[in-house]
């Protein structure tokens, strides 16, 4: 896909940030056409910046969906907040994006004041403006409250209504985008729309199958090593993944009656990688018992959690 002209050509990195849960992901996937994304009701499922590619013959777009900014207490917690007011200073756009569906907390409040700092021109995104209960006038507040002018003032944020669940403003969100990204070759292949490692996709897939079987039932700590990944036959793939929570009772969860939650998962991981891999897909789960791995540096790194 060509610009009409390579002086008109532009391509720049956007980074969607915001608390956990406000429909990051959703947005992301939305953007790109595609499921780059983790896209569950659980808080924190994103634990790594997950580059999107959006094409078009304006340019081209590298979104950075990051984890969602809050009170971390672990190493991982570090790492998703390092990961994610990291990317504030390195792109040429952000897009704060709230849930207007959900009051003002103190969570929120924390994002605020991280990223007020920053000179990065900031898209105010208003998700779910399609929902009855509309907090709106209370985030334009908390902003005006922390830069201490109106919203008329800031010459730097421009706020916007958004849905990315029923693409409620996505044209327009692109073309302001496309407004502040500077002239410039494209960064990726038009035909790439994610730089995820494989390794990494392929846990996401299998964590979020996790998620979203025991919703509430079990914590956070919970996180999947893809421990081999091996091409057979060609038209087979042999994926080896281990679970890990930091506690028996949180093993026999995870495992189900029967095991019928590693089942289920695994059955549903491994239709959504088939398509993926255009291949058939064997996926053998172990679940480990490895108190606080979130707290275990060597662990995280090999899960490609590079900040200390």
């Amino acid at each position: 896909m060509l610009a009409k002209s390579k002086k008109d050509f532009r391509c720049g990195m956007v980074s969607i940030v915001g608390r956990p849960n406000v429909g990051k992901s959703t947005l992301l996937n939305q953007i790109v056409g595609e499921k780059v994304a983790i896209v569950t009701k659980v808080p924190q499922t994103t634990r790594n910046q997950v580059r999107g590619i959006y094409n078009d013959e304006r340019g081209q777009i590298v979104f950075i969906d990051t984890p969602g900014l809050h009170f971390g207490k672990d190493r991982l917690d570090r790492f998703m907040n390092l990961s994610s007011e990291g990317t504030a200073k390195e792109v040429d756009c952000l897009i704060h994006l709230v849930d207007t569906s959900r009051q003002v907390g103190e969570e929120e409040a924390h994002v605020v004041e991280q990223l007020k700092k920053v000179n990065t021109p900031i898209i105010l995104g208003l998700n779910k403006a399609d929902l009855k209960r509309n907090n709106t006038p209370d985030y334009i507040a908390l902003w005006e409250k922390a830069k201490g002018q109106s919203v008329d003032q800031m010459k730097s944020l421009t706020l916007l209504a958004l849905s990315g669940r029923e693409r409620i403003n996505i044209d327009k969100l692109l073309d302001i985008i496309f407004g502040y990204l500077p002239p410039g070759p494209a960064l990726y292949p038009d035909d790439i729309i994610c730089d995820v490692p494989q390794r990494m996709a392929v846990s996401d897939i299998v964590r979020e199958k996790l998620f979203r079987l025991m919703r509430d039932e079990i914590p956070h700590s919970l996180g999947v090593v893809i421990e081999q990944m091996q091409e057979r036959r060609k038209k087979t793939m042999w994926i080896k993944a281990l679970v890990l929570v930091e506690r028996e009772t949180q093993k026999e969860i995870v495992i189900g009656k029967g095991g019928h939650i590693l089942k289920k998962a695994g059955s549903q991981a491994r239709a959504e990688l088939e398509e993926l891999f255009e291949k058939k897909v064997f996926l053998e789960f172990h679940v480990r018992v490895s108190k606080n791995w979130r707290d275990n540096i060597s662990l995280l790194q090999e899960l490609g959690y590079t900040h200390s």
